[in-house]
């Protein structure tokens, strides 16, 4: 080994893949690097130490993760690269054959990887991968290292959920929750650091149970903390949705702001039963026409997938309808990827490759005319928006039911809430005005 203590620059980048838990994750560690000395600087340049926090979801995950971690040992072959997370739990055979990986680590361990980055580069990989325990956890270090406005929150990891498709309660394991002081511990620095919005993130959220608290419990800590100004939940699956959220809201007064992600996977029985998911299609349909209708201006989202297997034309067709005439707002489209150790592999009725690009395509293209319309119909409203980003005085942000929105201003708005009313709609965002000045 050759240590690295002594170095005079210490520049360390971590890159994520996957999830916003992941991204999550990757800020704690960003901000763990910091209070060891190290400069965060950008992946693709120069740095001593790299954290590539990897996703296994599908076959071009891994791919992309292989790549990712060969292209940054090329541009910096003295390097110490460590390897962690979803990929690191179930391919960790293939990454050790990768010439320069000094560490990997699974999904148990993988936030003690900073214990671990000043050891020096090694002549084979140092494995942990442990199994993944069900027990309540916490996070020793605080605080995210992002400039953004909106901060990710984990609660919660794993799931119990055995969908045939997916891989995730294999590289997470099963579900357990974040203690409850921990995690208000860190929403208390998160607040502090000048976040205006906690992101509540996790494999499956709402079935967080620790000591007797439910999600519910989380939500009513959380906004019983000073300062803390929006409350956003990233995705919950939808059977687990406690009603009483839609209360909260609906109460303009509740930090948590009206917009849920809710993912379908498919609009059709057959599909749904195929993958094991817990709901049909009316079911479904039910649940978010009540949301929508209790709570004013909520947005809704959710995932879908195409080319599962038994799949056919009908399938697809009745997909595309229900997304059409639901009150969907917009949705994220994944394709079927066929994954090992999952029951999904030894199934029949494989849909080909490019009848999955095609369903893909066409899914997209209804999202993208459901989310304009979405817009559409608040021309002329007004919001608050929580503004992130600007580049040659356009600023843009997000409502609190995540409409996107620019407006023109000479100013500094990152980190500002601000009045706007939203005057018209191009490609994929909302034009508006301020109207606070």
């Amino acid at each position: 080994m050759t240590p690295t203590e002594n170095l005079e620059t210490k520049k360390a980048s971590v890159y994520t893949l996957g999830c916003r838990l992941n991204q999550s994750e990757s800020s704690v560690m960003e901000q763990g690097l910091k209070e060891q000395g190290f400069d965060i600087v950008d992946f693709k340049g120069e740095s001593n130490i790299a954290i590539v926090n990897t996703c296994t979801v599908t076959a071009r995950a891994d791919s992309d993760c292989r790549n990712v971690i060969r292209s940054y040992i090329r541009r910096n072959p003295d390097a110490f690269v460590a390897v962690v997370g979803c990929y690191s739990q179930m391919g960790y055979k293939t990454l050790a054959e990768i010439e320069g990986v000094d560490l990997i680590i699974g999904n148990q361990d993988k936030m003690s990887v900073l214990d671990y980055v000043k050891m020096g580069k090694n002549e084979k990989p140092l494995i942990i991968r442990d199994r993944i325990v069900k027990e309540d956890f916490t996070i020793d270090t605080m605080g995210q290292s992002d400039s953004k406005t909106r901060a990710n929150l984990k609660i919660q990891d794993g799931c119990d959920f055995m969908c045939t498709f997916c891989i995730i309660p294999m590289a997470r394991g099963r579900s357990r929750s974040r203690d409850m002081e921990n995690l208000l511990e860190e929403a208390r620095t998160l607040i502090g650091q000048g976040f205006r919005e906690i992101v509540i993130t996790g494999v499956n959220v709402a079935t967080y149970d620790s000591q007797g608290r439910t999600f519910l419990d989380v939500i009513d800590r959380l906004n019983e903390l000073e300062g803390i100004e929006r409350i956003r939940i990233s995705s919950i699956e939808p059977t687990t949705i406690p009603e009483k959220i839609f209360d909260y809201m609906a109460d303009p007064n509740h930090a948590l702001v009206p917009y849920l992600h809710i993912p379908l996977q498919s609009g059709s029985d057959k599909v749904l039963k195929i993958m094991k998911r817990r709901y049909e299609r009316q079911e479904f349909l039910d649940f978010i026409k009540m949301a929508s209708e209790r709570v004013p201006d909520l947005c809704i989202g959710t995932d879908v997938m195409v080319g599962m297997c038994g799949e056919d034309e009908k399938e697809f067709e009745d997909t595309c309808d229900f997304l059409i005439k639901s009150p969907v707002n917009y949705f994220h489209v994944f394709t079927f990827s066929e994954r090992d150790g999952t029951p999904a592999v030894k199934m029949e009725e494989k849909v080909h490759p490019k009848e999955k690009s095609h369903r893909s395509s066409v899914l997209r293209a209804i999202s993208e005319r459901k989310r304009l319309k979405f817009y559409n119909d608040y021309i002329g409203r007004e919001f608050d928006v929580l503004f992130e980003s600007g580049h040659d005085g356009l600023w843009t942000g997000y409502t609190e039911n995540f409409i996107r929105v620019s407006v023109e201003y000479p100013g500094n708005l990152s980190r500002h809430i601000r009045r706007v009313k939203i005057t018209h709609t191009v490609a994929d965002f909302a034009m508006a005005e301020l109207v606070d000045e």
